[in-house]
């Protein structure tokens, strides 16, 4: 009989790679060295494989499909981030399991042997199991181009994991990648609702996640948290099992979590009381949207920056040809050179950035941001060497 022998859940987010210097590097380093002590834990637990549950930030599943669940079912995982690369054996005899039995339970999963992964996975693959010392068995959620799944439906396919699990013979580890709250690209980036963040870590270290359990998907939009989804597969794996928080850090943009939920290695009950329940106001999406179809050509110059080195590198060089050769109208080319611009006051002025005026999606716009300022901070590297 299988078992969860690991269950840990943790940020992921992309300062930690490129460290840019608008970050604390300290906040930075205490993120790492709380996912490395997630990765301690779970190498003594001797799991045979681990479940990575991530989401995506509009690099693999974007513009051609978007699934809402997906299981990577290849002989390996490939994760590629910040011109690195990952290359983690996947367990495929589990893999093969859950994704058929799953279906058999209702879950329409999608599937693909040789998904390309973001951020999200490599850095669990990065600092939580360091490279392949297991193997995985990534599941991709939908977290950011509605329709997305419900927190029920994410609890509900964590429960029907976990019977996979108590059929098979492995010991499992689950590994939830995401949150906590952060509004990348949104007019609303420099505000992370960190007093939403206060009251649901107080209420899961706890084990009362009933209040969490029941929230909708527009409300984590509100709250900037749609990346705790992956969180959810733990609740419904698990139930209301207490966690322990290992590290909190309140970036000037996003609050940065690291939580273990088996093993629990606290001694004491969790300090302080649980604040106030939190209070939402708004009735449907507000700031992650699928993006129209007219700003397809905005949104795929976008992609096509994140992915191709010597695209950037000629971008750099001259933006309005790349502009041009995409087709891009006025506004949107000028929009677009504003990427090359350092200077982070565009996005701490709580108003929408030119490029999501222009169409683009907000979480898509970023991610091309920082890929393209981390290749001009190469170059510059480069040149005075």
């Amino acid at each position: 009989m299988g078992k969860i022998v690991a269950a840990v859940a943790t940020v992921h987010a992309p300062q930690l790679f490129v460290r840019p210097p608008t970050e604390v590097p300290e906040q930075l380093d205490a993120d790492i060295a709380a996912m490395r002590e997630l990765g301690k834990d779970i190498e003594e637990a001797k799991p045979d494989l681990a479940i990575v549950i991530g989401s995506d930030h509009l690099e693999t599943f974007f513009l051609s499909s978007v699934p809402t669940f997906a299981v990577v079912a290849g002989q390996e995982s490939h994760a590629h981030f910040a011109a690195r690369h990952w290359h983690v054996p996947v367990h495929l005899p589990f893999a093969d399991a859950l994704l058929e039995k799953l279906v058999a339970r209702g879950f329409d999963m999608a599937y693909s042997q040789d998904a390309i992964l973001g951020h999200s996975f490599a850095a669990v693959y990065e600092w939580v199991i360091e490279g392949g010392k297991i193997p995985v068995v990534p599941i991709f959620v939908n977290t950011y181009l509605p329709p997305l799944p419900s927190p029920q439906r994410c609890i509900a396919l964590g429960k029907a994991i976990a019977e996979v699990i108590a059929e098979r013979p492995e010991r499992v580890a689950i590994i939830a990648s995401g949150g906590l709250s952060h509004y990348p690209g949104t007019w609303k980036y420099p505000q992370p609702a960190y007093d939403f963040d206060y009251w649901a870590i107080a209420l899961m270290e706890r084990g009362n996640i009933q209040p969490l359990m029941d929230l909708t998907s527009e409300q984590l939009d509100e709250v900037g948290n749609t990346e705790m989804l992956p969180w959810y597969f733990l609740f419904g794996a698990l139930g209301p099992v207490p966690g322990e928080l290992l590290t909190y850090q309140p970036t000037w943009h996003h609050g940065h979590a690291v939580m273990r939920f088996i093993p629990n290695k606290r001694t004491a009950p969790p300090p302080g009381e649980v604040p106030a329940a939190y209070k939402f106001s708004q009735g449907g999406f507000e700031f992650y949207k699928a993006p129209p179809s007219s700003s397809y050509s905005l949104n795929k110059v976008l992609y096509d920056l994140r992915h191709d080195q010597a695209m950037r590198v000629d971008f750099l060089k001259d933006p309005m040809a790349i502009a041009a050769k995409y087709n891009l109208n006025p506004a949107e080319s000028k929009a677009l050179a504003t990427i090359t611009d350092e200077n982070i006051d565009a996005l701490r002025s709580l108003k929408p950035h030119p490029l999501v005026d222009a169409g683009a999606h907000p979480l898509g716009m970023l991610m091309c941001l920082v890929t393209v300022q981390a290749e001009a901070r190469r170059l510059r590297a480069a040149q005075n060497n």
